[in-house]
């Protein structure tokens, strides 16, 4: 896999609040440019969202607040360089359930498979 996805989302998994208010992102990084928004959507958008994610097994963290801040971002942008540090502790979260040691180039990796 080229690519490091993720998404947020910013509702919980429990069905007590209503669908409209579920929220999710999807990014997308190839370690060369800064992180991109591949996928963004509310209610069953949203749902379907974090339905794909977990067919594919790209993991899932929950931030509100950073789930709403890059759903303003328009589909296929990368990430202004305000949210970077907050994008890198999601990619340092999602690294650690992979097993992905950052500082090794995986891009050797990506071209075999």
């Amino acid at each position: 896999m080229s690519k490091v996805q993720e998404v947020q989302e910013s509702a919980d998994s429990s069905h007590e609040r209503p669908l409209a208010t579920h929220k999710a992102v999807a990014l997308s990084w190839d370690r060369e440019h800064a992180p991109r928004i591949t996928a963004t959507g509310s209610g069953l958008t949203a749902r379907e969202i974090l339905r794909i994610a977990d067919e594919h097994g790209i993991p899932l963290q929950q931030d509100p607040a950073l789930t709403e801040a890059l759903a303003q971002i328009p589909l296929g942008e990368e990430i202004p360089p305000a949210l970077y540090a907050a994008v890198a502790e999601v990619l340092a979260f999602v690294f650690t359930l992979a097993g992905i040691d950052p500082h090794q180039d995986h891009r050797a990796e990506d071209h075999r498979s």
